[in-house]
């Protein structure tokens, strides 16, 4: 399927012209930019979902009046509308959960590239996002998961105190769709089956704090005390005027495991559980929540059937973040019990890369720890990618002590034959000296087929490596010819997102034996990523873990006594680790900034400190040089 320039909008390019759009047409633009983009966005054609809201009729009507304009200074000043309404796309919703899309490119960008419903896109799992789930909240405590009204509240000062950032269940799922960026440490906060205590007590806190709530009400509660006092349609109905609330369905009669159910029995609780919701509350209900948790596949179809865009579940045995999710009908939560996990490692995720482009290389740089499967991992990711291969050897942050670098990591294989040798295992070629220096005969001999990593100023390439081709100057430049650093790793961890099996690390001594490992690669976001585990750990478990962290491509560095992980000056490993002649460092970004001249194709220039993906569409416009805009909005799937 392609998404065209005619149906995404932008009509009668011409070229050197770029796209602006005049006065009153911004309501049309403003309405395709506010709608959640998972399962229920239609975009004129854009496969971003199936079902169209009705106002989407007239879209290819207003939007064939588009016109076309030279300056990008007249771009700028028709995107003010734009930028305002993105600021506060809800009047209703003034001092609550800012909006998820910082420019109008990054929302564009978005729309483009919302994977199908209802896959999770692949950058958002470079997020950790907590779903907190709790139950009823009561003065005294009848079961172990009810919470005092007391302990809620000191939950929500922990979160305050911390600096997460609560979101609402639309933004968590926006960001799934799409994997555009949460706001720093985002949590939302859930609460199952309308007991009284939500309106009595949760209600009122949620409101002090300004923090927004999902509500799962299974409608044969409402008014009704099955052993513990429920919500009456009239509390319901004044929550739900709250921008602060969001109401989702939670079946009609609670039963234990939807699966067990016939088809008629299931599809009348998915689908009978939002009719009465929406007819009682006059509100849309689009989320559902899996009674105890408990689904199938056969469930899943149900709730996606009845025209719900998320469902949430629940797990006893694991503890997942929602990025970990399957897709967005089974989005993970934590129990309440887990929020010291979330406070340790909730993470909106990564910016989005700029339009049409697979790297990013202007995105600031951030560190990130990440548990999983018992094995915590450092991950720092954004800035330059680049190397620095020194005169001898030192410790990671003794190599970058003067250098702009802000943070590093150990770099390729060495020779062990003189402890103050910067022999490389194969060839290399840094920024730092400017010289290729060719791998020796009898090295190369067994290095054949490894990763060669290729860093050039706006990519980065990892292709296996062939004596003879690679190991000059020249050879390198006939594969990226403004390559700036070369070297060979040890193997792929992680290709195309994917996890590598045993068999691909061939003879690679010890992959299989756990120990402290070193890596690099680029994530879903198009950034370089550098970081160690700060466990023993086996590559082919390695490789698995980093995939569902979200990235991409991964090659393993030296690793055992070598792995060294450097954060300015910091050392970020709980040992003093063995002196290498190389790293993998991470420089400050270079953005993008746009000439803004009248008649001439815009020009990119590298400006340090700034951030050009927040000036207008300059993430539209500078998306593929050489290309046409109307070229750049082309999407094959």
């Amino acid at each position: 399927m392609a998404l065209s320039p005619r149906t995404s909008g932008f009509v009668g390019l011409r070229e050197r012209s770029l796209v602006w759009v005049r006065g009153a047409r911004w309501r049309w633009m403003r309405r395709a930019i506010a709608l959640p983009l998972a399962g229920g966005l239609s975009l004129s054609g854009s496969g971003l979902g199936k079902t169209a809201e009705p106002w989407d009729r007239a879209l290819p009507a207003e939007t064939k009046r588009l016109v076309t304009e030279c300056a990008v200074s007249q771009l700028v000043a028709q995107s003010v509308e734009a930028e305002a309404f993105l600021e506060n796309p809800n009047p209703a919703l003034a001092g609550h959960p800012a909006p998820l899309f910082s420019s109008i490119g990054d929302t564009l960008t978005a729309l483009l590239l919302a994977a199908p419903f209802p896959q999770i896109h692949p950058q958002a799992r470079l997020g950790r996002v907590p779903v907190l789930m709790y139950h009823d909240v009561l003065p005294r405590k009848e079961v172990f998961f009810d919470v005092t009204p007391a302990e809620f509240e000191a939950h929500l000062q922990a979160i305050q105190q911390h600096g997460l950032t609560p979101i609402s269940l639309d933004q968590l799922v926006t960001h799934l769709a799409t994997g555009a960026p949460l706001p720093p440490r985002p949590v939302l906060l859930s609460f199952d089956d309308g007991y009284l205590g939500h309106y009595k007590y949760v209600y009122p806190l949620l409101k002090r704090y300004g923090y927004p709530g999902v509500f799962a009400i299974y409608t044969g509660k409402v008014e009704r005390n099955y052993g513990r006092p429920g919500l009456t349609w009239a509390q319901l109905r004044e929550m739900a005027a709250d921008p602060l609330v969001a109401i989702a369905a939670h079946s009609v009669t609670h039963p234990p495991n939807l699966a067990d159910l016939d088809d008629h029995e299931l599809r009348w609780e998915v689908t009978e559980s939002k009719r009465i919701l929406e007819e009682k509350l006059g509100v849309s209900v689009k989320h559902f929540v899996y009674p105890e948790g408990n689904y199938d596949e056969r469930v899943k179809a149900a709730v996606r059937r009845a025209g719900y865009r998320s469902a949430l579940t629940m797990s006893n045995q694991v503890d997942r973040f929602a990025n970990e999710s399957d897709d967005l009908l089974s989005i993970n939560r934590l129990g309440q019990s887990k929020l010291s996990l979330a406070i340790a490692q909730a993470d909106g995720g990564a910016p989005l890369p700029p339009l049409g482009k697979t790297f990013n290389f202007s995105a600031p740089v951030r560190k990130r720890q990440v548990a999983l499967e018992g094995v915590p991992l450092t991950l720092i990711s954004g800035g330059r990618p680049t190397t620095v291969h020194a005169d001898s050897r030192y410790q990671v942050p003794d190599i970058i002590a003067n250098t702009p670098a802000i943070a590093a990591v150990d770099g390729g294989f060495f020779s062990m034959k003189q402890l103050d040798s910067n022999t490389m295992i194969g060839p290399v070629y840094s920024q730092n000296t400017g010289q290729f220096v060719p791998g020796n005969t009898w090295d190369i001999a067994k290095i054949v087929g490894r990763p060669l990593v290729l860093v050039g100023p706006q990519s980065v390439q990892f292709v296996p490596f062939d004596p003879q081709q690679h190991n000059t100057l020249a050879g390198i430049r006939k594969v990226m010819p403004d390559v700036s650093d070369a070297f060979v790793a040890g193997a792929w961890l992680v290709k195309d997102g994917k996890g590598r099996s045993p068999a691909s690390f061939r003879d690679l001594f010890g992959f299989d034996v756990p120990r402290h490992r070193a890596f690099w690669g680029i994530d879903q976001a198009g950034q370089p990523v550098v970081g160690v585990s700060k466990n023993r750990v086996d590559s082919v478990t390695l490789g698995e873990l980093l995939s569902r962290t979200g990235l991409r491509e991964v090659v393993m560095l030296d690793s055992g006594a070598s792995a060294s992980l450097a954060y300015g000056q910091e050392s970020l490993v709980d040992y003093t680790p063995r002196p290498v002649p190389h790293v993998v460092a991470l420089f400050p970004p270079a953005d993008v900034r746009l000439a803004t001249s009248c008649g001439a194709r815009p020009v990119a220039t590298v400006e340090s400190g700034c951030n050009g993906r927040d000036r207008c569409l300059d993430a539209l416009i500078a998306a593929v040089p050489g290309v046409q805009l109307s070229d750049r909005f082309s999407v094959r799937k």
